[in-house]
């Protein structure tokens, strides 16, 4: 990366990447459009995960199904989330790349598509841990892949160039409008040709995965 800017913030996906729900979406997802009677395959549902809720029915379904029942499914994908929470966990590495990044002279942020209760639940996992800014579904108007939630944690953080991390394509193609470069996890379940095709310059396993010193 000598002929880039150099990365002074680390921007971090949060569902997927720091913690491992992923799949408790998918199938509250799933489960939502099962009771509204909206017939859908759940490897489909599974690789909407890591766009904003405000896209993934219309993705998933079509858009008639989002404009006759698209704040019904996101109301009922929320009541069936919540009950899995306290089985979510963190992922490997989550506290060690933001300790990392931080003894490097980086910016850390969280930017997620996720709303701010389901993050301040993430926070608490992290107890003590130094962020520069914390974004979520509230606080831009389009999510992932618009790169409007990467930009206003860039933005809020001090920084100037990002190197983001996230699992899914649409923080990658995220990533990409924001003119910066993205490391994809495999821990959202995406496979290294889609991450790589939507733009990921590297693929690890997880955040233990992820040398720093080696990209910045």
């Amino acid at each position: 990366m000598t002929d880039s800017p150099r990365i002074d913030t680390l921007l971090l996906d949060v569902d997927g990447t720091i913690i491992d729900s992923t799949y408790h979406h998918a199938v509250a997802w799933f489960r939502a459009f099962g009771a509204h009677g909206v017939d859908v395959q759940l490897w489909r549902v599974h690789k909407a995960i890591g766009m904003g809720g405000d896209k993934l029915p219309a993705h998933v379904a079509g858009q008639s199904v989002e404009d006759e029942l698209g704040d019904a499914l996101r109301q009922r994908w929320e009541e069936e989330y919540e009950p899995m929470r306290s089985a979510v966990r963190l992922l490997p590495g989550a506290r060690q790349v933001i300790d990392d990044a931080k003894a490097l002279g980086l910016k850390v942020a969280l930017a997620s598509s996720g709303k701010q209760s389901y993050v301040d639940g993430v926070l608490e996992m992290l107890p003590g841990v130094e962020l520069d800014a914390v974004t979520t579904s509230d606080d831009a108007d389009a999510s992932k892949p618009d790169p409007d939630i990467l930009g206003i944690a860039l933005e809020r953080s001090g920084g100037r160039h990002a190197l983001v991390i996230g699992d899914t394509t649409w923080d990658a193609e995220a990533a990409g409008r924001l003119g910066a470069p993205m490391i994809g996890v495999r821990s959202g379940g995406f496979a290294d040709a889609e991450l790589r095709e939507a733009g990921a310059i590297d693929v690890v396993d997880d955040l233990a995965g992820v040398v720093l010193r080696d990209v910045v």
